[in-house]
């Protein structure tokens, strides 16, 4: 079960109000990488994970500290919104440069929700679970879950740098150093899977099942003008887990048959054969 405490994880403290601000930091609430993604990914991954109990147990306490953060957000909102009013934003767009600013407030911050957040990104499109990761297979997803912190991190990094709030931007480099950590987190637990598993996912299908096809497994094909690419550590050298060497293909060429589809069924109507 949860409880709920009263107290934030951190102080949420505004100089002032900011009607655009707070939409933008919609973005970190209600976007693909804001904390409602990161939030239902880790619990999710929590409620469904079979296995070591440790990796639950370390889900299900990072879920948590996102709940919070999720709340944390939403205050900070609340407080950028205060003394918002109909009356006032016509009375403020009489002067020209102010006008231009409450063009890009949120409009839904006032009709909708009465000067709170929403579940939704910076532009209104509501946050939708096709966010998430969550497939069972623990390395798969603590890798995506190191994706989402390092998208995170780096858009309330920019979000910070939008503002000259001291009070959110106190709030903001707090969120940025929990993301440092669990960047931390997440590659440490990769790295213990990895060195339990291998590198590859899933560890459970090995490379002798690829049979003729794993050839395959070690070939960098270039695609596109230039050969810059061959010069990375994927093109030269051995695979990570030192199961074979990776080879350059400069000018690959196809292996498979043209495709030649049939025609369909007259009655799907495609009007193929008029």
């Amino acid at each position: 079960m949860f409880r709920h405490q009263k107290e934030l994880q951190f102080e949420v403290k505004v100089e002032r109000p900011d009607a655009l601000l707070a939409r933008q930091i919609q973005e970190l609430l209600g976007g693909q990488f804001g904390e409602m993604s990161v939030m239902m990914q880790y619990l999710f991954q929590g409620f469904n994970c079979r296995g070591e109990e440790k990796y639950k147990d370390m889900l299900m306490d990072i879920g948590t500290e996102e709940i919070g953060h999720v709340e944390m957000l939403c205050n900070l909102i609340s407080q950028l919104l205060d003394g918002v009013s109909p009356a006032e934003q016509i009375e403020a767009a009489k002067d020209p440069m102010t006008a231009a600013i409450l063009g890009g407030t949120n409009p839904q911050h006032l009709i909708v929700s009465g000067l709170g957040a929403t579940p939704k990104d910076s532009n209104g499109v509501p946050w939708n679970a096709g966010y998430i990761a969550s497939s069972g297979n623990l390395l798969a997803d603590f890798r995506a879950n190191l994706n989402a912190e390092s998208q995170g991190r780096l858009q309330v990094s920019r979000v910070y740098e939008m503002t000259t709030d001291e009070g959110v931007r106190d709030v903001l480099r707090n969120m940025i150093a929990r993301d440092r950590y669990h960047q931390y987190q997440w590659m440490a637990a990769i790295a213990e899977l990895e060195e339990k598993n291998g590198v590859a996912v899933p560890g459970s299908f090995p490379p002798e099942a690829e049979m003729d096809a794993q050839v395959h497994a070690y070939e960098f094909w270039d695609l596109s003008e230039g050969s810059q690419s061959a010069e990375g550590l994927w093109a030269k050298g051995s695979a990570p887990d030192g199961t074979g060497d990776f080879m350059y293909l400069k000018d690959p060429k196809p292996l498979g048959q043209v495709p030649n589809p049939k025609p369909p069924h007259f009655s799907t109507h495609n009007d193929i054969n008029i």
